[in-house]
């Protein structure tokens, strides 16, 4: 099947001259960029959109969420509380996952994700409750097949419960060999590292305080031994940084650092509280800025400007929605340019540099070289948007628009794999409405099972 995106008013393509076009036809094939020009002549049976007035971005690629929590959001016992606290509450609740929550809780993360411009997602999800399957993953890789996202699943894990002096309870943390066979079984069942994959799996411990050093050195042997990425939260609150010094008399990132645990197939949540000579110990990992989730849990400002002056790749991701609470990667953007302007003053990154950072620098971070840039021979991961709005009017600059202005986050189509996937702000291949409901359904009956019976 052939598309032609025809006479797009502006093209944004983040390649390696920075061109942004004029007047552009798009031709996708299959799932492929076949050509970029002006006047393309399509094949006979091409399905032909006319695009005018629109603009045409990367696909946005998210690089940090944690999909199972858009079924717990505004939970009145967390809110106005810091991350440990935060996380202590919401056990409680999340205890009492079952592959059902997960799988409808994926449907409604990816359903916010595609109609907000986001054609690939990662997912960290960590939660195991002892007398629950352990599939939960497989839920998510479903969901994701039939909604039609990008999708790299990560197979977290926390093994350090409270009995042991970690964060989270006992019934939520499995045994070390069991997190490793699964994971292994994970990443031969389902990862594909072929051009243009739509799924992969990276392996990711959870967070200093809530798995072992061993573990984390196992993963790390595991993850090199079979060529996928590594993924955890670092250096995201000052009571992180109090725990590892008084844990492991080392900051999380030197702990990182001394587990091999750092270099260009790692990539790192948040990475707020860091020194300049812990950035050049990153040592080619990524970033995944979350500033929603930073703010709400007043956890502090990611250095971001700092970071990509030191090299570091960055990316932009929405984080679970229980720290949000969405999955809006448009908004997530604006929020990170607002942020980084906040902290930088007239130094910080422009709109061009923003909008960079979450599609070329996502696909980066992630360890793609086949998404987020326009041009031939890339994946076909195509977002439009319609400015043609009262709430544009008198802005000047498409990029500055995009990320300043507007009263919705709701793109004009999203196109994944050379799918079209989201059309006027509304999903073609599920019925959202029905999932909406079913997702609320099972998010409250979990709720109203925990303030009643704990």
């Amino acid at each position: 099947m052939a598309v032609l995106f025809k006479n797009i008013s502006t093209l944004v393509t983040f390649n390696q001259r920075d061109e942004i076009l004029s007047n552009q036809d798009i031709l996708a094939e299959t799932n492929r960029i076949a050509s970029i020009g002006k006047d393309l002549t399509p094949s006979p049976d091409t399905e032909i959109i006319d695009c005018s007035g629109l603009i045409a971005l990367p696909g946005f690629v998210n690089t940090h969420h944690h999909l199972y929590q858009t079924l717990f959001r505004g939970i009145r016992e967390v809110q106005e509380m810091p991350l440990f606290p935060w996380l202590i509450g919401l056990y409680e609740f999340w205890k009492h996952l079952t592959p059902e929550a997960v799988y409808y809780g994926a449907l409604v993360g990816f359903s916010e994700l595609l109609r907000t411009g986001c054609t690939t997602t990662m997912d960290h999800h960590y939660v195991f409750p002892k007398n629950q399957p352990g599939t939960l993953i497989d839920e998510q890789i479903k969901a994701a097949a039939q909604i039609g996202i990008r999708f790299h699943a990560t197979r977290g894990s926390m093994s350090l419960g409270k009995s042991q002096g970690g964060l989270p309870p006992d019934s939520v943390v499995q045994k070390e060999e069991i997190i490793l066979e699964d994971s292994e079984r994970l990443i031969n069942t389902y990862h594909d590292n072929r051009r243009f994959s739509m799924q992969r799996i990276a392996l990711a411990p959870c967070s200093p305080f809530s798995v072992t050093p061993e573990l984390m050195i196992e993963t790390r042997k595991l993850a090199r031994k079979k060529d996928v990425m590594l993924h955890t939260h670092l250096a995201e609150t000052k009571d992180e940084e109090k725990f590892c010094l008084e844990k492991f008399g080392r900051r999380p990132v030197e702990l990182m650092a001394d587990m091999g645990w750092t270099g260009p197939d790692v990539w790192f949540a948040h990475v707020i509280h860091l020194n300049e000579a812990e950035m050049k110990l990153l040592n080619g990992a990524g970033v995944a800025h979350c500033p929603s989730s930073n703010m709400k849990l007043s956890s502090g400002i990611c250095p971001t400007t700092e970071l990509l002056e030191a090299g570091v790749k960055l990316s932009i991701a929405v984080d679970g929605s229980a720290s949000n609470d969405g999955s809006n990667m448009w908004e997530e953007i604006r929020r990170a340019y607002l942020l980084n302007h906040l902290k930088y003053g007239s130094n910080g990154l422009n709109a061009y540099q923003i909008l960079r950072t979450a599609t070329r620098g996502g696909a980066e971070v992630l360890g793609r070289n086949d998404i987020g840039i326009l041009e031939e021979g890339m994946a076909a991961d195509i977002i439009f948007f319609d400015l043609n709005d009262i709430a544009y009017a008198g802005s000047h600059d498409p990029l500055v628009s995009l990320v300043t202005c507007g009263n919705s986050s709701l793109v004009k189509m999203t196109i994944v794999n050379g799918q079209i996937v989201v059309k006027d702000g509304k999903l073609l291949t599920i019925n959202t409405e029905s999932i909406r409901q079913k997702a609320h359904k099972v998010a409250a009956d979990i709720v109203e099972y925990q303030r009643k019976h704990g």
